[in-house]
């Protein structure tokens, strides 16, 4: 018989605070170096000392957040002067876009050629910003989202790899991300930019990248908005679209619009039902529109934050409908997350890479593209939505 929501809560609450944040409280400072190490061991031993910016930039915003709306008192907000202290120093190219990546102590490594990780960078000081007040952090947290609107229709700039005009695409994750974002840092600009700006993220996640033919959001459509019939332009990424669905419940809830809830519901169950597999459970990492082979070899793992985002969408899916289908996967897919992400053995930080059947196929629990974020930011948000269904928020 499924737990009760109250008792679901206390169990998210539990791992948050008991397991995961201590973990990377112990395991991830880098005391002689500043900023964070995010490659580590099971047992917390680092087997790579390079710094990832948006990695960085995410543990920030974790911790933050941690300070300004769970609890004040546990010197979270010291943890995050440490990672933004080191940003400040080390993450910023002369340009103004951030690095990709650094070594340990400091010294750039890639150029600043993908967007993400001046997102997470605006994100974080933005954050950072509502937790003391200091005007530095909002200077650099606005800055930085100045850039990325000025770079939003060429992100990767002077580094894509594709040729110009032969096949070209844009790609949904940033104004899925923008969604999120200007939300994040809106004390930070004007209201009607907030307002243009997710009225267009909207239009786009919701319209343009919006699949008629399948209603599935897809990865990657033509400029115009056309569908490119090709391995880019069929691809579906289950996470990515689950993950929008919630952002745009957040901005539906903000704006009363009962339509756009209970469109973006549908799309994650719709997306769910047809990402889920049926022989071993769990979402596949990636598909193809047509049910063609996918180019990425990884398609069929199962992964830590498709998993972790899809409960946060099914509960506020749940939450702000009261559509009982919402409640249903999100039992099924808690058991099949717990059970094979959490590691039951030495606790802390959660595995982040299965195979198909649902078996640990890296046994780290952190890394170059897995840091301190999705896992505590589900916790978080799981623990409230539950907290709020059980009548006790």
């Amino acid at each position: 018989m499924p737990k009760s929501l109250p008792e679901l809560a206390d169990e998210y609450r539990r791992e948050l605070l008991d397991q995961v944040v201590p973990f990377w409280e112990q395991y991830s400072l880098d005391r002689v170096h500043g900023g964070y190490f995010t490659c580590l061991r099971p047992d917390g031993r680092v087997f790579d000392t390079d710094k990832f910016v948006w990695l960085q930039a995410r543990q920030v915003w974790t911790f933050a957040t941690l300070h300004r709306r769970v609890d004040a008192g546990r010197g979270w907000l010291e943890v995050a002067r440490h990672g933004a202290d080191f940003l400040e120093r080390y993450g910023r190219a002369p340009m103004g876009g951030w690095y990709f990546s650094l070594t340990q102590a400091g010294e750039p490594l890639v150029v600043p050629y993908n967007i993400f990780s001046d997102c997470f960078a605006a994100q974080a000081f933005g954050q950072l910003y509502q937790a003391t007040g200091e005007e530095r952090y909002g200077t650099l947290a606005r800055e930085t989202f100045t850039a990325i609107l000025a770079r939003r229709d060429t992100p990767k700039g002077q580094w894509s790899k594709a040729i110009a005009g032969t096949r070209p695409l844009k790609n949904f994750a940033l104004p899925m991300i923008l969604c999120n974002l200007a939300l994040e840092i809106e004390s930070l600009l004007e209201p009607e930019m907030v307002q243009r700006l997710t009225d267009e993220c909207l239009r786009e996640v919701m319209t343009v990248f919006l699949d008629e033919e399948t209603g599935l959001l897809l990865e990657d459509v033509h400029p115009d908005g056309s569908r490119s019939d090709s391995f880019e332009g069929r691809l579906l990424n289950p996470g990515h679209a689950i993950e929008a669905m919630w952002f745009v419940m957040d901005l539906a809830e903000r704006r009363r619009d009962t339509e756009l809830l209970h469109r973006a519901k549908d799309l994650t169950l719709r997306t769910l039902e047809y990402s889920w597999d049926t022989e071993h459970g769990g979402v596949f990492y990636f598909l193809d529109r047509l049910g063609q082979p996918p180019q990425q070899l990884e398609w069929d793992q199962k992964l830590w934050w498709v998993h972790l985002e899809t409960l946060i969408a099914l509960l506020k899916g749940y939450h702000h409908t009261g559509d009982a289908r919402c409640l249903e996967w999100f039992h099924r897919v808690h058991d099949y997350t717990w059970k094979h992400f959490r590691d039951s053995e030495q606790g802390g930080e959660w595995y982040g890479y299965l195979n198909r059947r649902g078996e640990v196929l890296l046994d780290l629990k952190g890394g170059k593209w897995k840091g301190c974020y999705h896992v505590p930011r589900a916790l978080v948000q799981c623990w409230w939505e539950l907290d709020e269904l059980g009548g006790r928020r």
